[in-house]
């Protein structure tokens, strides 16, 4: 006896949380250790670390600024910073890791290729251990529904049904 993929047979397109991960290493740049006596930021010797400082380190990786010190950091700081690691990686921002997650998970779910799954059923894989499961699957959501003909949520065998679009 034949044993068959019932699933597979069935057209339904499956998504994994995972590979909406970031692929890159994440690493973040505390301007608290920029800070003058633990307290204010100097603009001439912030200036002289921003000239000295290997930028080049940071190549290929997707890179946070933020301030673990409860200090006022300049608006400006946080441009210079990310100026100077512009030639280095598109994915910099000022914020948190979890901001920087986020930020790339939506950017890849944007980047999707939509068209494999016009009037599709799909199935969002709940089980994965990315930083903020409820925003990826609340970006799915907002993404696919315009397109797919359902969407559901858990495994093939046991689905939480989350949307399915009205018949004309």
């Amino acid at each position: 006896m034949e044993i068959k993929n019932k699933v597979k047979e069935s057209g339904i397109i499956q998504l994994d949380l995972a590979d909406f991960k970031p692929k890159n290493e994440l690493v973040g740049i505390d301007l608290s250790e920029r800070l003058y006596q633990g307290l204010i930021l100097k603009e001439k010797d912030f200036r002289l670390w921003l000239k000295e400082n290997n930028w080049q380190q940071y190549e290929g990786k997707a890179v946070f600024i933020y301030c673990s010190a409860e200090a006022i950091i300049p608006t400006w700081a946080y441009m210079l910073v990310i100026s100077k690691l512009m030639p280095y990686t598109e994915q910099v921002l000022a914020g948190t890791r979890i901001d920087l997650e986020k930020k790339m998970i939506q950017d890849n779910i944007v980047a999707m290729d939509l068209s494999t799954m016009t009037d599709q059923r799909v199935i969002i894989k709940g089980c994965s251990d990315i930083a903020s499961p409820e925003f990826a699957m609340s970006e799915l959501v907002r993404v696919l529904q315009p397109v797919v003909k359902s969407i559901m949520y858990g495994e093939p065998c046991s689905t939480v049904p989350i949307f399915k679009k009205k018949k004309l």
